[in-house]
């Protein structure tokens, strides 16, 4: 019921910058977090950042990424900045969306993946 669509990802050199954007729609009462993983080839997806109340990163991005939410549009963004070799991943957006008030009612989305892939 609900459909995220991600774009955004690209090639760029070291020290450039990319803003990766991810957009839910359909069948949502309210959600809960929007965040970002990445997941760079053969290693394990890890959390990048999320936006549930206040903005959180993990240690590697701290500084040089930010992310943002247009909560009106159901959309979140992830400003990139300052990128490295070690940024080059595919980058996936999570949603946790809320389909009622009730407290079980809720559900876990992920976006198709944009690849980012950053050179030096």
């Amino acid at each position: 019921q609900v459909q995220l669509v991600e774009s955004g990802g690209g090639l760029v050199q070291a020290g450039g910058s990319l803003r990766l954007s991810c957009a839910a729609s359909g069948s949502i009462f309210s959600i809960d977090v929007m965040g970002w993983f990445r997941q760079a080839p053969g290693k394990q997806r890890e959390w990048v950042a999320s936006s549930g109340g206040s903005p959180n990163y993990a240690d590697s991005v701290k500084g040089r990424f930010t992310i943002s939410r247009d909560n009106a549009k159901n959309t979140v963004y992830l400003q990139m900045n300052s990128l490295k070799p070690e940024d080059t991943a595919v980058y996936y957006c999570n949603v946790r969306v809320r389909n009622s008030g009730r407290y079980w009612d809720v559900n876990d989305y992920w976006g198709q993946g944009t690849q980012v892939t950053v050179s030096s």
